[in-house]
């Protein structure tokens, strides 16, 4: 029987701790996750790789917006790698796109180049791609081990379509991580249309801040959060554990 995989997408090191205390299979870290998702701090990065157990994996993303970077830009997220490097990181999660829609082959190559030994993920930047076969053969080309995708979709579940589409088309060669909108509520019959493998989630829930007194609500001074919530993973974990006899193939670590 195949074992499904739970990532969570884990916003700051609140969320990394509580993704591993639910039971998730690995972390992406990252910062922002409201706005898309960009690179965390190397503080937030040393202080997760000094305590999780699970495998960890770090957004490579210099800002919030398209994925057609400067020079300087891809001078970040090269610098940004080599710190995930030497902080010993297991993965990467990289993406970068042309300005005509297709994977931008010479910056993906410079970032995979920077990663080293490290495990390379294609984020969701494949799921704005102008046609994603050809793209889906240029990541597997690249040697990219996993991509993310929704199917093009605001969700997963409504993207199953299309997301059963790339598995079959990726046929072992590279894995395929069903991501956005993924509940517990919705993860089996997600995992049954699709046949994937692997799932990503963030699993949060808002968090209320005990600070008083609470002043009133001002655009990005707001007191409350959102954090990866323990039992909602656990919550995942257990559909996940109930829905593995309904795939077959190769998970990666």
């Amino acid at each position: 029987m195949t074992r499904l995989l739970l990532e969570i997408a884990a916003d700051g090191i609140g969320s990394a701790f509580a993704a591993q205390r639910g039971g998730a299979d690995r972390v992406e870290l990252c910062a922002d996750l409201a706005g898309g998702g960009v690179t965390p701090s190397r503080g937030t990065i040393a202080a997760a790789r000094a305590g999780l157990t699970l495998p960890l994996h770090v957004l490579i993303r210099p800002r919030a917006g398209d994925f057609c970077y400067s020079q300087a830009e891809i001078r970040v997220m090269q610098y940004d790698i080599e710190e995930c490097a030497r902080l010993g990181c297991h993965g990467v999660v990289i993406g970068a796109l042309d300005t005509a829609g297709d994977v931008d082959l010479a910056v993906c190559r410079s970032l995979i180049a920077a990663a080293g030994p490290m495990s390379i993920t294609f984020h969701r930047a494949f799921d704005v791609v102008r046609d994603r076969q050809p793209a889906l053969e240029a990541l597997i080309g690249l040697g990219c081990e996993r991509v993310l995708t929704s199917g093009a979709h605001s969700s997963a579940p409504e993207g199953a379509a299309a997301i059963a589409a790339v598995l079959r088309q990726a046929a072992g060669r590279i894995g395929v991580i069903a991501a956005a909108g993924v509940r517990p509520e919705n993860v089996r019959q997600l995992v049954a249309a699709t046949g994937v493998c692997e799932i990503h989630a963030s699993a949060s829930a808002r968090r209320t801040s005990p600070a008083s007194p609470r002043a009133a609500a001002l655009r990005g001074l707001d007191a409350d959060w959102r954090q990866t919530d323990p039992e909602a993973v656990r919550r995942l974990v257990d559909e996940l554990r109930a829905a593995e006899a309904l795939v077959s193939g190769p998970t990666r670590q």
